[in-house]
């Protein structure tokens, strides 16, 4: 099966971009016998920092199989960076639209034409505090069981020292290192030939997100937590929470309003009373002043 040649784009993308990686990271790059020299393959990847894709891409250009990425579909439309996406073969990904799945058709015919197609299975930067692989989607799984390609777990760490997830500005000193450690491939056969249900796909995408953090376990030198960190588990949570407290509040005010209400009357009552009497001591006093003006008569 052929292999995909570098090509003009991507050529031009590593002379813009590895002057300033080589500049700004070390590199400690291990596993490059694991990349397959020819066929269509699948590299899962970890993701904690948005320099990371380009730290990857340097790693894996040096091993003459580029990657293709799946990305989002707005940045093939800003000019030169657009440009240089689609002239690089990425892959532009359609989010909940009729053309979401358009992304994964794109992935296994490049697979199927002897191409590398890059996934970071988490979908976007990690949100595990400790900046572990958190729960990924089925993408990557879906396209390794069609068309039964080798996939190479890939961890790296060092990229999210020079740019933190989510931060503004980069720690340019000292200088940080890039590790990148990629194993061998995953072994899906007990996959192979069931019907692709949600159950499966979650299935197999644990075995790929357990095979990429045993990776990183190796380079961080410390054991991942037990329990890998689910998004959507803790959005649910917040929104549990978010609603006990409404419940609270809102109890807290309606046991505050038959006081108030309470209060609101004796006030009421009392204005009342004063009212009246006020009234009463102007007629007594009009009666008063009547008798003596009839004395006076």
């Amino acid at each position: 099966m052929a292999r995909r040649r570098i090509g003009f784009w991507y050529r031009l993308a590593a002379v813009l971009c590895k002057p300033p990686l080589l500049l700004l990271l070390k590199r400690d790059w291990r596993g490059m016998e694991h990349i397959p020299a020819d066929g269509g393959f699948i590299t899962v990847v970890n993701h904690n920092s948005h320099v990371d894709p380009f730290a990857y891409a340097h790693f894996q250009y040096d091993t003459g199989r580029v990657p293709r990425f799946l990305a989002k579909h707005g940045l093939f439309k800003k000019g030169f960076v657009g440009a240089v996406m689609r002239g690089t073969g990425q892959i532009p990904v359609y989010r909940e639209s009729t053309d979401a799945l358009s992304a994964f058709r794109a992935a296994i015919d490049a697979v199927e034409r002897g191409e590398c197609v890059a996934f970071y299975p988490e979908g976007t930067l990690t949100r595990d505090p400790d900046l572990w692989p958190m729960t990924g989607k089925t993408g990557a799984a879906r396209v390794a069981l069609e068309t039964r390609c080798p996939v190479i777990p890939v961890a790296q760490w060092g990229a999210n020292l020079l740019l933190a997830p989510y931060a503004k500005k980069p720690s340019l000193l000292p200088r940080k290192t890039h590790h990148v450690l990629a194993g061998p491939p995953v072994d899906l056969s007990r996959f192979y030939g069931r019907e692709l249900t949600p159950e499966l796909l979650k299935e197999v995408t644990e075995v790929l997100m357990d095979a990429v953090t045993a990776q990183l376990e190796v380079l961080r030198g410390e054991p991942a937590p037990k329990v890998r960190f689910d998004p959507r588990k803790v959005r649910i949570e917040q929104r549990r929470r978010s609603a006990r407290e409404r419940e609270l509040a809102d109890g807290a005010r309606a046991e505050d309003a038959p006081a108030k209400t309470a209060g609101d009357a004796t006030e009421a009552a009392a204005a009342a009373d004063g009212t009246t009497e006020g009234a009463a001591g102007t007629v007594g006093s009009s009666s008063g002043e009547g008798r003596e003006a009839e004395a006076g008569k």
